[in-house]
């Protein structure tokens, strides 16, 4: 082979040994993070929009989503810090705190607790529904804190007057709904559409028609002060993912709905619609934790707990959607009128 042919040769053998390295390279640079989210349905998709549409690599993090189906074992699974940043009610931020765990809400991107009780077609009022069960994920879960505050507001006892059972996610409950083991249900605005089969089924009671929305810390990234001091910046990624990801779910009806039926199993037209068109509505654009929602966590949790010294401002770090929106990342993502 002459001088030029060698040459070239060492050339491509080169380029070809960059080509095979740059994607190493670039998983190197990726902040390696485990994220949980906690339901199938639509009001808890915007962590995976955030996957599925590419924000977390976008702002550097190379995510790997993880479903736990309850608040409360997400926040154990922060804790043991099996998970870094995960999706938890403040039932479960405070139910945690005042056990003297040291875990924090950084964000909120739902602040309100936005449920239904969806029950069988033959339990025509509150005293129809005495003596029977309704299913929830799990105690301490945003959905036992619906299940009770409906309960309550249509003037029953929770575990007194009604059971409530520990039955699984959204798609469990439908099932178990419509084999019988269960009278009724909390359910995210359009899930009803979920239930097999079409068994006949009334809404009883709506949060909707509250005459003021009760106030939960209820889609937010959790994490530890442990690891938020000791990477920040991760977290501060995590957020920037979701505010666009909350953007993404609000601007584009089908890309948002095809993801949905991505990952809820069961997913019809009529659900998809309903359930997109009641979650864009209430998806935060600054995504701060309801302080208000959280002081009522903490109030029921210090029940359990008297003796803790835990306050609505151990529970919340707002700093870094303070940052966001001081720096003009949220009105850069929708614009300054979005």
């Amino acid at each position: 082979m002459n001088h030029k042919g060698c040459r070239r040769h060492r050339l491509v053998y080169a380029a070809a040994l960059l080509l095979t390295f740059i994607p190493w390279i670039r998983a190197e640079a990726q902040e390696r993070i485990r994220i949980a989210y906690s339901s199938t349905d639509a009001i808890n998709q915007v962590w995976t929009v955030a996957k599925d549409v590419g924000f977390y690599r976008k702002h550097g993090l190379d995510a790997e989503l993880v479903y736990i189906g309850s608040t409360t074992v997400a926040v154990t699974a922060i804790i043991a810090q099996d998970i870094q940043v995960g999706n938890a009610a403040g039932s479960g931020v405070a139910n945690a705190a005042v056990r003297g765990a040291d875990v924090v809400s950084v964000g909120c991107m739902i602040n309100v607790l936005a449920y239904e009780l969806v029950v069988l077609d033959s339990i025509k009022s509150a005293e129809d529904l005495k003596g029977k069960s309704i299913g929830i994920s799990r105690f301490g879960s945003a959905s036992d804190v619906a299940a009770r505050e409906l309960l309550k507001g249509l003037g029953l006892k929770p575990m007194e007057d009604v059971k409530i059972l520990q039955v699984g996610g959204a798609s469990e409950r439908a099932a178990g709904f419509s084999r019988g083991v269960i009278a009724g249900f909390p359910s995210p605005p359009g899930n009803v559409h979920l239930i097999p089969g079409g068994l006949p089924h009334r809404i009883l009671a709506n949060m909707a028609d509250l005459e003021k929305p009760y106030p939960l810390p209820f889609i937010c990234a959790v994490t530890t002060k442990s690891y938020l001091a000791k990477k920040r910046d991760a977290v501060k990624k995590v957020l920037m993912a979701l505010i666009e990801a909350a953007h993404y779910f609000k601007t584009n009806n089908e890309g948002t709905q095809r993801i949905i039926a991505k990952y809820l199993r069961g997913a019809n037209k009529l659900y998809l619609e309903s359930a997109y068109r009641s979650t864009a509505k209430i998806l935060e654009r600054v995504p701060y934790t309801t302080r208000e929602g959280m002081k009522i966590q903490l109030d029921e949790a210090l029940k359990q707990s008297p003796g803790s010294k835990v306050t609505v401002d151990s529970l919340i770090d707002d700093s870094i959607v303070r940052e966001l929106e001081k720096e003009g990342f949220i009105d850069r993502v929708y614009g300054k009128s979005g």
